[in-house]
């Protein structure tokens, strides 16, 4: 069992075929289609992303200043790196099977044009703090957090001057999560 376990990789191909084995099973009353594809990685990658906002907004940040600076180097030179890296690819998928969904559906046009009714205006509102909150990750949280971490030579005063830019950039998307979350529930719920 230990080795099972202490094998990440094999556990997520584990859980893949019994997510499969699943929808096999209940086919019949739950059909296996593009939409429903879509939906489920969309779910898991949401839960990834926005779970790791959480994290890092709801313990690393606010953790960091209290750590002796001798065992910094062990978040910053190996957990934080590796969080990273799922957080900008679970937004990037997140969002990708978002816009997929809507394709699929054949909403995509109207919710992001908000030229559609009801449910299709309020998962549009989602859908755009989706992709700002990516946008977020992309283009101002990582490129700021590789030269906090040292990923890319940066001086003394660059590395200072990235701090506040990904904290507020991170608790911008905080904040746009909780509207966000609250639109794609109500929309696919409503």
């Amino acid at each position: 069992m230990a080795k099972f376990f202490g094998n990440l990789h094999l556990v997520l191909v584990v859980g893949l075929a019994a997510a499969i084995g699943v929808m096999i099973a209940f086919h019949a009353s739950a059909p296996v289609d593009g939409n429903s594809v879509f939906r489920w990685a969309h779910a898991f990658f949401g839960i990834l992303w926005i779970g790791l906002l959480y994290y890092l907004n709801f313990v690393q940040v606010p953790t960091m200043p209290k750590i002796p600076a001798e065992q910094k180097g062990a978040i910053t030179g190996h957990i934080a790196p590796k969080v990273f890296f799922f957080f900008r690819y679970g937004a990037l998928l997140t969002l990708i099977t978002g816009l997929a969904i809507s394709i699929v559906d054949g909403y995509g046009h109207e919710a992001l044009t908000f030229s559609g009714e009801g449910n299709v205006k309020l998962i549009g509102v989602g859908m755009w703090l989706a992709i700002i909150m990516a946008f977020n990750v992309w283009f101002i949280i990582w490129p700021a957090q590789k030269k906090i971490l040292g990923i890319i030579e940066a001086t003394a005063e660059e590395k200072a001057a990235a701090a506040p830019r990904a904290l507020y950039a991170s608790r911008t998307n905080l904040l746009l999560s909780l509207p966000m979350l609250y639109c794609m529930v109500s929309a696919n719920l409503g």
